[in-house]
């Protein structure tokens, strides 16, 4: 490594080894030129098939309980119901931000500035200063702006930030140290949206009213191991894994449960977190219930919505996006409604169908986040979570 032209030093650090070198193109290739054995027993060895495989045995064994009231399972087996039952998979996520992970540090005389687009101050100062062996009011953060986050710098461990202070330590110079992680870095060595698994039984009345809801989510806590888990885990009960499964509709019977499962494979909060999975799941079964139920799905949820503000949002949408007025022939509209971080959104989407696949003609979406101070961060936040929540996967019913 240290023959490639640019290269100034090789250091060893606990994440393993650096190359520092002049520009990122020079370090990059210093690298390339390693050769370094890995222990990797510690790894995750599971294929994703086998990882959903001991999701999906999950599901058949009861979970913790997270929201319990009524009789979910004489409900569900009531004369005259009618019962809906799905199962969903959600992939791992990376945020994939515009901006790769990167951060400038520099430890010189007992103190160390850092530069970087801190999501997590109060992580990273402590963190910090425990690597370069200083006390934490030692520590400058310089905030710089970032290319996109959702999460990724927002981490209990402060990742790439430990790494830029572990180098400019372990280069012992007192210069700034710049750390870049390619693309390739950051896709597959980051931190990730977990893999959960879902399975919704729920049921309506020969009225059309739903009466029972039984939701099993099984997957990673991502606070579990962290400074976060005294706070925000209870009972076992990871609450971001179970976020958004219960209190948008007024069903009489209905359990939630929970499992936490263990892998090998480091997971984070990733843009709306535990939204990101559980309103997918909710409003699709709300979906299958309206059409068992032979109701039009905004009249259904309008009937069983628990409150005024997602009453309001589904209602406007609706309307913004035509009612129901027909559609051209190989075009179809659907919705959904939820609530996340005291935020009520409805969302219409109009799509068409044709021999290559799907494509989203049109996004309708109504947004009560309270008090609006700046209108054109609002707009970019509801367009930004609308174009991240098209490109990402997920199997359904």
């Amino acid at each position: 490594a240290k023959a490639v032209k640019g290269v100034q030093d090789v250091v060893m650090v606990p994440q393993g080894v650096a190359v520092l070198a002049t520009t990122t193109h020079a370090a990059i290739k210093g690298r390339d030129a390693l050769k370094v054995e890995w222990d990797e027993s510690k790894a995750e060895t599971r294929s994703t098939a086998d990882m959903l495989a001991d999701y999906r045995g999950a599901l058949a064994k009861p979970g913790l309980p997270v929201e319990t009231h009524g009789d979910v399972e004489a409900a569900l087996k009531a004369p005259g119901v009618k019962l809906v039952e799905a199962e969903f998979e959600f992939p791992y996520l990376a945020h994939a931000a515009m901006e790769p992970m990167n951060a400038a540090a520099q430890v010189k005389d007992g103190a160390v500035t850092i530069w970087t687009g801190s999501q997590l101050p109060v992580a990273d100062v402590p963190n910090a200063a425990r690597t370069a062996g200083v006390s934490p009011d030692k520590v400058e953060i310089r905030t710089q702006w970032a290319g996109g986050s959702f999460g990724r710098r927002a981490l209990a461990s402060s990742d790439f930030v430990v790494e830029a202070v572990a180098i400019a330590k372990a280069h012992g110079k007192g210069v700034p140290v710049k750390l870049v992680w390619t693309r390739e870095d950051d896709m597959k060595s980051g931190y990730y949206r977990p893999v959960y698994v879902h399975k919704v039984r729920a049921a309506v009345d020969a009225s059309g009213k739903p009466v029972a809801w039984h939701h099993h989510v099984v997957g990673q806590s991502i606070i579990a191991g962290t400074f976060f888990e005294p706070m925000l885990v209870k009972d076992g009960i990871d609450d971001t894994s179970v976020e958004g499964t219960h209190g948008a509709y007024d069903i009489p019977n209905m359990k939630v449960e929970l499992t936490t499962m263990k892998a090998g494979v480091p997971v984070l909060w990733w843009r709306s977190v535990g939204h990101t999975h559980t309103a997918y799941a909710v409003e699709v079964v709300m979906d299958q219930l309206a059409r068992a139920a032979g109701q039009d799905p905004v009249a259904f949820r309008l009937a069983h919505a628990t409150g005024e503000r997602l009453k309001a949002v589904i209602r406007i949408a609706a309307d913004m996006a035509g009612g129901g007025t027909p559609l051209p022939a190989g075009r179809t509209r659907g919705i959904a409604a939820h609530k996340s971080f005291n935020t009520y959104v409805a969302e219409v989407v109009e799509i068409s169908l044709a021999d290559s696949g799907v494509k989203v003609e049109r996004v309708v979406a109504a947004v009560d986040c309270g008090v609006v101070v700046n209108s054109d961060v609002g707009r970019a936040q509801i367009e930004g979570g609308i174009g991240i929540g098209a490109g990402r996967e997920v199997d359904g019913p």
